[in-house]
């Protein structure tokens, strides 16, 4: 089972499941627990060899796993949620943390309240695609971590993504090369997952929390979120890709009041269908 770390609320009934990025941790949420603590219970958890994820004896058993999949990751979080009797959660994700949520609600959507997606990945765009085969290409013969921050610095260039980028590097020193090359071979699954999540509609109430400096991966959300009933699009000023770090108290004031269903419409997109 993967590490994970609880922490109750003593009166509310409504659980909150954080899922972080690849090459992160549940770290990464350290800006959010404070608020979010006061209002829900909560459960961060650390992802098939992530943070602590990756000394726990139980998942000796991946070490002979050379592929995994989307399908098989999202059941890890849901192998945690059945472990601590949650039959039903709003699920905060950042990044590929997004995939996976999007992979539980359309597979289990009567498990999901609702998904908070924070830069939200849905398509890959040709500096993307260039960079996944430069790294096809290059994940044998030079350090992961060394391609871990061409990424980095690709995704979150400006000064003021310094600190979210710091973060995801010093995190992604905890893999391992071998498990570091076992999350790249998901990379290969992607194209054809991400279209089918474009032009299928949201089975659950989907919030998409983005940068406004989010320049990879904000344009395709505009684009979908314009067909899909149930789901919002917030953009948030002057943050990029990792905005529960960049922009802290915007993401913890919006996804609190989303979650309790009070979001001011001020706060959506106009392009977005309102909530």
């Amino acid at each position: 089972m993967l590490s994970h770390k609880i922490y109750p609320h003593s009166t509310s009934s409504h659980w909150v499941v954080f899922v972080h990025g690849a090459g992160g941790s549940s770290v990464i949420w350290y800006k959010q627990l404070k608020a979010f603590k006061k209002e829900f219970n909560l459960l961060l958890i650390d992802l098939r060899g992530h943070g602590n994820s990756q000394t726990r004896n139980s998942l000796g058993q991946l070490k002979n796993i050379q592929h995994y999949t989307f399908d098989h990751i999202s059941n890890d979080i849901l192998e945690v949620l059945d472990y601590l009797n949650i039959q039903k959660a709003h699920f905060i994700g950042i990044s590929l943390g997004t995939i996976l949520i999007r992979e539980i609600t359309e597979q289990h959507p009567e498990r999901v309240h609702s998904a908070i997606m924070g830069g939200a990945v849905l398509k890959i765009n040709l500096k993307g695609k260039f960079l996944i085969k430069l790294g096809n290409i290059f994940q044998s013969v030079i350090p992961y971590i060394w391609l871990y921050k061409l990424f980095a610095f690709v995704i979150m260039p400006k000064n003021n993504h310094k600190k979210s980028r710091n973060l995801f590097i010093r995190e992604a020193r905890k893999l391992y090369q071998k498990e570091f090359k076992r999350w790249y071979k998901l990379t290969s699954q992607l194209g054809p997952r991400l279209k089918f999540f474009r032009q299928k509609p949201s089975l659950v109430p989907t919030l998409y929390i983005m940068g406004e400096k989010d320049h990879m991966f904000l344009p395709s959300v505009k684009e979908v979120v314009i067909g899909d009933q149930l789901s919002s699009l917030v953009v948030v000023p002057n943050s990029g890709h990792v905005v529960n770090v960049d922009a802290a108290n915007h993401f913890n004031h919006i996804v609190i009041a989303y979650i309790k269903g009070l979001i001011p419409q001020e706060y959506i997109d106009q392009s977005s269908p309102s909530v």
